[in-house]
């Protein structure tokens, strides 16, 4: 594994663990050179979907994209990585669940809305309000009144 801090291919795996689930192994290593640690993930790798955006190109499905878009929305938000992983994990897993070859970007897009809407309203509307692309503060205002709304009844 190469040192994210010196490149050297040389380290050492200090501690390795199982994901509750079982499908991820984390392991710290040790660089045998600069002798700072670091983490890394084995995970199985699956044959995903590609992705078809709105432009009808296609893309291979990348879990970081997602989780990039996760963090973002939920920057300050007391939200931990590991919660925002386990998103992107149930979209993957529901995602070998359909075995189709390829998937709408905007499947992708509104399970994470699903997601975000349970977790933290405040993350749901930062990532609608880039994801649905608002034209303007009515749109926007529109989308947080249905939140509202449909809080109530839930």
């Amino acid at each position: 594994m190469k040192c994210p801090f010196c490149g050297s291919l040389e380290d050492r795996v200090i501690d390795s663990r199982m994901s509750k689930e079982g499908d991820v192994i984390r392991r710290r290593r040790e660089c045998l050179k600069c002798e700072r640690r670091f983490t890394s993930y084995e995970r199985i790798e699956d044959v995903l979907p590609a992705v078809v955006k709105k432009d009808n190109r296609r893309e291979p499905f990348e879990r970081n994209k997602i989780l990039a878009g996760l963090k973002k929305a939920c920057e300050k938000r007391p939200i931990s990585t590991e919660t925002l992983e386990a998103i992107v994990d149930g979209i993957e897993k529901r995602l070998l669940e359909l075995g189709v070859k390829e998937i709408q970007s905007s499947w992708i897009g509104e399970e994470v809305m699903s997601a975000l809407k349970e977790l933290d309203k405040v993350a749901y509307v930062r990532f609608a309000s880039v994801y649905r692309q608002f034209k303007d503060i009515n749109e926007l205002m529109d989308e947080v009144k249905s939140l509202f709304e449909t809080g109530k009844g839930g």
